[in-house]
């Protein structure tokens, strides 16, 4: 029968969907899947009778244009929360709370950055979806939620029943989708919220459709309902039931002083996630005490918002710092900020990048900037802030020469940076190439800072990294505040860096385009310092995630008099970079895999090196010859690419099961 099989179909996609969008455990490969979906949209073709609204096929709506969000009146009115910023206003809330009701069990969520929606479903069918506006009145955006993959369209239970919930856009999902519009020279989002919003919002459904959105329900309104839940917590189980998606990280606790213990955890802990929040709703869990409690004329008393510090805010731009001079000759422009507080630090500098951004975002020296930490660590301008007084302000102009040696600043081609040419003789790219050179990741030398560099520098004692190899204890001593003992532990660790792995001393010597990553495919690939010398283009951009780009740089690098005398001068004094990987087993058989995101339980360098001990190879990109694809947390667009191409991905756990397993 026709009919049982488009019943089966939908049954099939939906659950799919389900497991996919709302477990994170997928049961069908893309093309299983692609087959079912094609496969019901012929028959719903062949027979129309049989279309019904919750089918897996109209999950994207009409894909007519709409002029405008019909406005809506909230059966049920949506309240703000008030917020506390502290710990000490979380617990004079819950004193006002034991005042009226007495001690009381809590229950503690992440508060998702994203935009408030009240969904109804009649019969336990979607019937619309509606923004929260005022509270009072939203907008209708009922065709555009029913793209959202996370949303069922059909529930467990035929209920009547309005779910309020978080529109959200992951942010390796913005991440991607901001680098798509800077590539077509669209809009650029400030932040997940605002590209969740602004693709919710959209007039045509089908480009909310190309949008990854999703959603975290956080309560219903249980009105008629039969053995309704008594609490909170029990809420957010009967709404899983049901088959929404809820986070996960939901936790009961018996007092206010274990609502601040969760409240401390994920000050820090929230970063690993692939979603912004922005702090903790705390709730009081039985509902009888909540009617209790009741409502202020704008919020439940029986809720509140703890907030964490912020992760975007607004301050002033003082000055373009353009004096950072690299190891490779690029000039890094860096905002000089109006101290102010940020994500629980003070910042007063940030990055901008390079000059095309400074130009993209149109920043001037005294604008009001917004700025955030990227991947929460290093701070960042993301945009001005419009008003009169940017537009009476001077375009920012870059700069022409070089702030170290006066050289006149070129952009190579293909390239956005502006780069200073005088790459032997400019005093801060020799500088910056010491400093890597001692560094953790290149030669890994201790007790050499900046500080005593600028000295050997001065001095005249060392101008490039073969100099560091000639100098002497003695030598040490004459720098200021330097004594024996110090003086030892710097020889002592220059002596000791001298049989490096081959990896780290090609990175060690800052060839333009080779990082960490490269270096270690050249090291494999050609075993010996050598055999790269002596290769050709064509032989080193057939290495897989090499390319034409960096084979010609290496092969540049190596043809410099300059580089040639270097590296005769550091054979002279007894540097020799040695290859040795211990190949322990064979079993993963030239496997290429492709590391991204932390892993909890080991460095990606030490996964790298035990892929190697088992035979395999590691890469820095993503092609169509990965293997594997192993994914920590906070994995970014590597993995995006990797589900794009149909590679194999590995959690973390699947990743160690596998390594143990071949052992």
């Amino acid at each position: 029968m026709v009919a049982d099989r488009i019943k089966y179909l939908r049954d099939t996609i939906n659950r799919a969907n389900y497991l996919y969008y709302i477990e994170d455990n997928p049961t069908l490969s893309d093309f299983e899947y692609d087959e079912l979906f094609r496969e019901l949209k012929s028959l719903e073709a062949q027979y129309p009778l049989f279309i019904t609204p919750d089918s897996p096929t109209q999950k994207v709506g009409s894909t007519k244009i709409q002029s405008s969000f019909k406005e809506v009146k909230h059966k049920y009115r949506l309240y703000s929360l008030d917020n506390s910023n502290n710990h000490e206003e979380l617990k004079k809330w819950y004193e006002r709370v034991q005042k009226e009701v007495g001690n009381v069990d809590l229950v503690c969520e992440l508060k998702i950055d994203g935009l408030a929606i009240a969904l109804t479903y009649n019969q336990g069918v979607f019937t619309q979806g509606v923004t929260r506006g005022n509270g009072i009145f939203g907008e209708d955006i009922t065709e555009n939620l029913k793209t959202v993959k996370a949303i069922p369209h059909k529930i467990s239970k035929p209920y009547n029943l309005e779910v309020r919930g978080e529109i959200y856009m992951p942010k390796t999902s913005f991440e991607k989708l901001n680098e798509e519009n800077l590539q077509k020279g669209d809009k650029i989002f400030a932040n997940p919220r605002n590209a969740a919003s602004g693709s919710i919002r959209q007039l045509d459904p089908t480009i909310t459709a190309k949008r990854d959105l999703s959603i975290f329900v956080y309560t219903p309104i249980l009105e008629g309902i039969e053995n309704a839940p008594k609490t909170h917590y029990e809420s957010l189980m009967f709404l899983k039931d049901l088959g929404f998606k809820i986070n996960e990280n939901i936790r009961p606790v018996k007092n206010i002083e274990e609502a601040i213990e969760y409240c401390k955890e994920w000050e820090t802990k929230r970063f690993e996630l692939d979603y912004a929040t922005d702090g903790v709703v705390i709730k009081v869990n039985s509902f009888g005490y909540q009617n209790e409690l009741g409502f202020t004329a704008r919020a439940p008393k029986w809720a509140t918002a703890f907030k964490f510090p912020p992760e975007e805010v607004n301050t002033k731009l003082l000055d373009i710092e353009t004096t950072n001079v690299g190891k490779t000759g690029a000039i890094t422009p860096v905002a000089v900020l109006e101290p102010v507080l940020l994500a629980g630090s003070t910042v007063s500098r940030a990055s901008l990048h390079n000059f095309d951004e400074i130009k993209r975002l149109d920043v001037r020296i005294g604008d009001t900037v917004l700025i955030k930490k990227a991947a929460e660590i290093i701070p960042k301008v993301i945009k001005h802030v419009d008003s009169e007084e940017h537009d009476s302000l001077p375009v920012y102009e870059a700069p022409t020469v070089c702030p170290s040696c006066g050289t006149e600043l070129v952009v190579p081609e293909g390239e956005v940076n502006l780069y200073c040419p005088n790459t032997f003789n400019c005093p801060a790219q020799a500088k910056s190439r010491l400093e890597y050179w001692v560094s953790k990741e290149a030669m890994d030398i201790d007790f050499i800072g900046p500080n005593v560099i600028d000295q050997l520098y001065e001095k005249n004692m060392v101008k490039t990294p073969a100099d560091f190899y000639a100098l002497t204890q003695q030598d040490f001593m004459q720098l200021d505040l330097v004594k024996e003992k110090s003086a030892f532990n710097m020889y002592n660790s220059i002596q000791q860096s001298k049989e490096r792995p081959l990896t780290k001393f090609l990175t060690a010597l800052s060839i333009r385009h080779v990082g960490k990553e490269t270096a270690d495919l050249l090291a494999n690939h050609f075993q010996s310092l050598e055999a790269i010398q002596n290769a050709n283009v064509e032989e080193i951009a057939q290495i897989d995630g090499i390319g034409d780009k960096i084979a010609h740089s290496v092969k540049e690098f190596f043809a410099q008099p300059y580089n040639i005398e270097l590296l005769k001068n550091l054979n002279l004094l007894g540097v020799h970079p040695t290859h040795k990987i211990v190949v322990q087993s064979t079993v993963l058989n030239s496997k290429t895999f492709v590391l991204t995101g932390t892993l909890s339980t080991m460095g990606r360098s030490e996964a790298s090196e035990k892929i190697k001990q088992l035979g395999g190879k590691t890469s820095s990109s993503v092609t169509k010859k990965t293997d594997f694809v192993v994914a920590g947390e906070s994995a970014g667009s590597k993995l995006t690419k990797a589900q794009e191409l149909g590679i194999t991905i590995l959690s973390e756990e699947e990743f160690l099961k596998m390594i143990n397993t071949e052992e």
